[in-house]
């Protein structure tokens, strides 16, 4: 398995498509890894990308440690870094979820880094300036990952990985998840230890402002209002930017409608 330092850590990866190609980084959400990316990356690489699915520090196939440095602040450096290290230039940027957050801080601060950027479904919340519902937002999404957090630390992980389920996907989102997505959860449940922390600053119009890159959002038919909100929003904030609906897709649309999705970044990296 393919890794490179940076920042003091070593991120491991998976890897498609020539490695003369374009650079295209793929950032995993909570609970996830450089596996959840697996049906993107075969599509991906060939239509000529050099595909990178990396995995977050202490996510698989690294382990868990104490030592409250898994914070999107952290993660923002690493990939910074780990782009840095390429020493190719700026890369396009794609990221689900929680690595939608990260990928938009990595693009805000780092803009010499980032050619072009893929937010699916960013998480977090919007704050005042956004139209957001309070003016430091990330309050009920701190507290369901503080509760989801304490569960597994007392021994509970399905119950903890089925409340972060519900809070992204709905009631029942954790039955309904196949086994292999299940398994890549249960091996990352630990890293929402470090989640309680991290403190996540909520999405601001100056912030927005700062991306540069032409930017794609995209989100499912079927998602959550609060996922919606993010990317219209943000699609209104982000100079240069478009938004995308994939059609019977839920916050798992990389998951669930792989080939309309991947169609979509496709035809968006096309013209950049």
């Amino acid at each position: 398995m393919p890794s490179l330092s940076a920042n003091g850590t070593t991120l491991s990866y998976a890897e498609s498509g020539p490695a003369d190609g374009p650079k295209l980084l793929l950032i995993h959400g909570t609970l996830g890894d450089q596996r959840s990316f697996a049906a993107q990356m075969q599509p991906l690489g060939a239509a000529g990308h050099h595909v990178m699915a990396l995995s977050m520090r202490h996510c698989w196939p690294g382990r868990w440690e104490e030592g409250g440095d898994f914070t999107i602040d952290t993660h923002v450096a690493d990939v910074a870094a780990f782009i840095r290290a390429l020493q190719r230039g700026p890369v396009r940027l794609l990221g689900h979820s929680r690595g939608g957050h990260i990928a938009f801080r990595v693009a805000e601060r780092h803009p010499d880094l980032v050619r072009a950027l893929v937010l699916a479904e960013p998480g977090g919340e919007l704050d005042g300036s956004l139209g957001g519902g309070t003016p430091d937002g990330g309050g009920r999404q701190a507290g369901a990952f503080a509760e989801a957090a304490a569960l597994i630390a007392a021994g509970d992980e399905e119950g903890g990985l089925r409340r972060i389920a519900d809070l992204t996907g709905g009631a029942g989102a954790w039955e309904r998840r196949p086994e292999q997505r299940k398994a890549i959860s249960r091996a990352n449940a630990r890293t929402l230890l470090g989640q309680r922390h991290e403190n996540r600053a909520p999405y601001a119009r100056a912030a927005a402002a700062m991306v540069r890159a032409p930017t794609l959002l995209l989100y499912g038919a079927n998602t959550l209002s609060k996922f919606v909100a993010n990317v219209r929003v943000l699609g209104e904030a982000i100079p240069n930017a478009r938004i995308g609906m994939i059609p019977n897709a839920t916050h798992g649309l990389t998951y669930e409608q792989p080939e309309a999705f991947n169609a979509a970044v496709l035809d968006f990296l096309a013209a950049h």
